[in-house]
């Protein structure tokens, strides 16, 4: 991934949205990194593995909680406190 400093985004901005088009760049601020740069292509295939991966958490809830696989919030942290000793 290539990487550019904020100024330097700033002023090649033209420059970063070809270089999205063929790979995501990042930016960074005082040598952290603050944002990346993607194409819409990119970007519209993340949300929509983001929305699968929801719908396949929330389809393996539904049939978990079919199935009596459940356990109430207070027998998990009861559990928990028995693990860390508390």
């Amino acid at each position: 991934m290539e990487t550019l400093s904020a100024s330097d985004a700033k002023r090649e901005f033209g420059e970063v949205l070809i270089k999205a088009q063929h790979g995501p760049v990042k930016i960074n601020r005082n040598g952290k990194p603050v944002a990346v740069v993607i194409s819409v292509e990119e970007y519209t295939q993340l949300k929509a593995l983001k929305k699968a991966c929801l719908k396949m958490s929330i389809e393996e809830g539904i049939t978990n909680l079919r199935a009596g696989k459940v356990t109430d919030g207070n027998t998990v942290m009861d559990r928990l406190r028995k693990r860390i000793g508390g």
